[in-house]
């Protein structure tokens, strides 16, 4: 019997006809999982919206110092900076790249 061949994502297609569709659930799953666990870590730091700019085709974040403080000005400027008042670029920094791997896997 085909059930006694072993689990879809670890037997050959060949031997178990639901394999592809085993890996690709796990995989969605896994997928999925790891964006809950992206989007709670950047709620918990408080990451959203850090980036002023969102493109939905996916942008670069800055790379140059020029850059990085043209997006922490621009940061400054919106309701969010009050409540952070205190940060410098390098914790902009953080958030920012929280936020920002977290719009790219979505």
């Amino acid at each position: 019997s085909i059930y006694t061949k072993g689990l879809p994502i670890l037997t050959p297609s060949t031997l178990n006809p639901h394999a592809p569709l085993g890996k690709w659930l796990l995989s969605t799953s896994a997928l999925v999982s790891a964006m809950v666990h992206i989007g709670g870590v950047t709620r918990l730091t408080k990451s959203g919206l850090s980036m002023t700019d969102w493109k939905p085709l996916g942008s670069r974040p800055p790379m140059t110092q020029e850059e990085w403080m043209t997006e922490f000005e621009r940061y400054q400027q919106y309701p969010e900076w009050q409540q952070r008042q205190s940060m410098g670029l390098e914790e902009f920094k953080y958030i920012y790249y929280w936020e920002w791997g977290h719009r790219m896997m979505g």
